[in-house]
Formats: C-alpha cells, structure tokens, sequence
C-alpha cells in the first residue's frame, strides 16, 4: 500500500537499480555500480548526485525521522546507455545509515535512487580552478572529464597520503597534496598549496569543495588575496565535523 502511494506521489522522480559492483578504489573510497533495467530518463549534468532512499518516506520512521530516509552521492558516471550510475563513496569516520549502507552494499542489493540534482558544475571561463580534497574528488572526476582534454585546468586536490589519492583525468597543473595525519577541518594543508598556486589572472571558474570551514577559506582566499569575484567560485561544503546534511 505504502508503495504504491509512494509510486503515485514521486514515481517520475524515482528508479529501482540493482548493486552489481562494490570495490575498494582507495583505502577510504569505495565504488558502487548501479544498474537499472531501462534507462535513466532525467537529465543529468556531471557534478550532480542522486539520493539513494534508506528507508521508505511513507513508512512510520520515514515521517517522523525524514532527515533519516535519504543519503546524497555524487555520480562518478553514467553509462553511454544510461543503464548504470558508478558512485565513489567517501567511508569517512562515523556510523551514520548513509555510512552503514555504503559499507554493507553487495552485489544483488535492490536500490531505490531519485533523480539527478544539483547546481554544482562547471561553467563557461577561459580556465577552470579546483580545489578540496578525498570528498570533493568524486564530483571533480567527472566535470574535469566533461571539460575535456582541450580544457585549461588548474587546482589542487588533497588527501591523506599518496594511497588515498582518488584517479582523476590527467592535468598537468592539477596538484596533489597530503595531510599525512594533519586534520582536513579548515585545513591548512590545502589553503597552504593554493597560495602557491600560479593562476593566469582571475577571469577563470573556481570550483571548491569538501569540509565546509576549508571550503570557506579557500573561498576567502581567492577573493581577499587573488581579487577574484564571488560570482567566479563555485562552493560545496560537503561535510563538517558532527553535523549532517550540508550535500
């Protein structure tokens, strides 16, 4: 009964998949392969995420807790045939259900996603700047790929160690970073390698993502310090310490 309201209510914004991948990309990000069995039929651009449902938003646990019923993951790609969606899942410390399932997911898991969403991707600009670090390199794997090998690309990505460091398209000036063990909450790490970054001038687009307090430095940085417009950079704060749904 519950589903078939829910289907009448949000089927057009709704799809089943079935897990038929999970894998360990880096010691902390995981892959998880979606597949449907027709195609995904919403737009996408890439740098949205889909919202994978946890529990179902007409049940009991799903009115009285609804911060409880959906987890957001950037899409990593989507198959030519739009029949699969491959996430990248950050397995950052913690136990919350977005967690507990990225860590539990088998192949032969039903899946129930909503439609792509978001406003975080790339933009027209003579070049394109991106920084942040483990969480912010599944968004950036795909709008650096859609920018394409003709794209003027700079930027900085860190993470943890050379290990952690998630596969991207290959840019010559796209830096790699480490903390080695330094905290990435407003890490100084990364706001230490952009200074160093030498970017052409500031007509470019900025894309900053990962650990809102980082995000936000970052941000001030370029304005205060390299006279970039607001308008030019791009934020996501992905996460902060103890606090959900900033995605």
């Amino acid at each position: 009964m519950a589903r078939t309201m829910r289907d009448r209510l949000f089927g057009k914004y709704v799809m089943e998949a079935t897990v038929t991948v999970t894998e360990q990309v880096t010691p902390a990000m995981r892959r998880v392969r979606l597949e449907t069995d027709r195609p995904v039929a919403f737009p996408y651009t890439p740098g949205q995420h889909v919202r994978i449902q946890l529990k179902d938003p007409l049940s009991v646990s799903g009115i009285l807790r609804p911060s409880e019923t959906l987890r957001t993951y950037t899409i990593w790609d989507l198959a030519p045939d739009r029949k699969a969606i491959e996430l990248r899942v950050h397995l950052y410390p913690g136990d919350g259900i977005g967690l507990r399932w990225a860590r539990t997911a088998r192949p032969g898991d039903p899946v129930t996603f909503w439609w792509p969403q978001g406003d975080f991707f790339t933009r027209e600009a003579a070049y394109h700047v991106f920084v942040g670090e483990e969480t912010a390199g599944a968004a950036f794997g795909p709008m650096i790929r859609a920018l394409g090998a003709s794209a003027e690309v700079y930027g900085v990505l860190e993470s943890e160690s050379p290990e952690h460091d998630l596969p991207l398209p290959e840019a010559p000036t796209l830096r790699r970073v480490h903390r080695h063990g330094t905290s990435a909450v407003a890490s100084q790490v990364l706001l230490a390698a952009v200074a160093e970054l030498d970017l052409p001038d500031n007509t470019g687009a900025a894309y900053v993502a990962g650990e809102a307090r980082t995000v936000q430095l970052v941000r001030d940085f370029l304005v205060r310090e390299r006279n970039w417009p607001r308008t030019s950079i791009s934020t996501k704060p992905f996460w902060t310490p103890d606090k959900r749904g900033l995605h």
